[in-house]
């Protein structure tokens, strides 16, 4: 199996805390929507020094993580992402 978590940070605007409850809405959602993804958690950081918020994901293999990268459900994802963040790091591994 593999992990695969992402943090990023939101851009500090009037709709960073709309932008970010959505950003967990639509990652959420992909479980269930594309093969080997087993699961999908979002939280938002209350510690001031970190990233504003991070995805930790569990896929079947490495070969359902590169499939989920081009699956277009969560391409459609990744370009609300990345139209809000400003950064971001992600760290993959299988266990």
């Amino acid at each position: 199996m593999v992990k695969h978590i992402v943090f990023w940070n939101v851009r500090n605007d009037d709709d960073k805390e709309s932008n970010m409850k959505e950003m967990k809405k639509r990652l959420t959602s992909l479980v269930g929507k594309i093969d080997g993804l087993y699961s999908a958690e979002v939280g938002f950081n209350f510690n001031p020094n970190g990233y504003d918020l991070a995805l930790y994901s569990v896929f079947k293999d490495k070969e359902a993580l590169d499939g989920y990268q081009v699956h277009p459900e969560h391409l459609k994802v990744k370009e609300f992402v990345h139209s809000v963040i400003t950064d971001r790091c992600v760290v993959d591994f299988e266990f």
